[in-house]
């Protein structure tokens, strides 16, 4: 029997480590150092310095508690 033709696999764009922590920090729980360590597989040093660039682009990072640890969120949109 003949091989099933497939149309060629279209690539998917790699979410750059920034963007994946802007869409962690879009969850609506937002997302604790550790959750963004994991993800990016950065320390805790550099994600800290991406939430402060994030600021300085305009973007609002709003601190709170969940379980007694602190979570980062953005509500709007820089």
């Amino acid at each position: 029997p003949k091989p099933e033709m497939r149309a060629p696999a279209t690539p998917v764009a790699k979410q750059s480590k920034k963007d994946q922590v802007l869409t962690l920090l879009r969850r609506p729980d937002g997302a604790t150092l550790d959750e963004m360590m994991t993800k990016t597989g950065w320390l805790r040093h550099t994600v800290r310095a991406a939430i402060t660039g994030l600021r300085k682009a305009g973007h609002s990072v709003e601190k709170s508690k969940r379980d007694d640890l602190t979570c980062y969120s953005i509500k709007t949109a820089a």
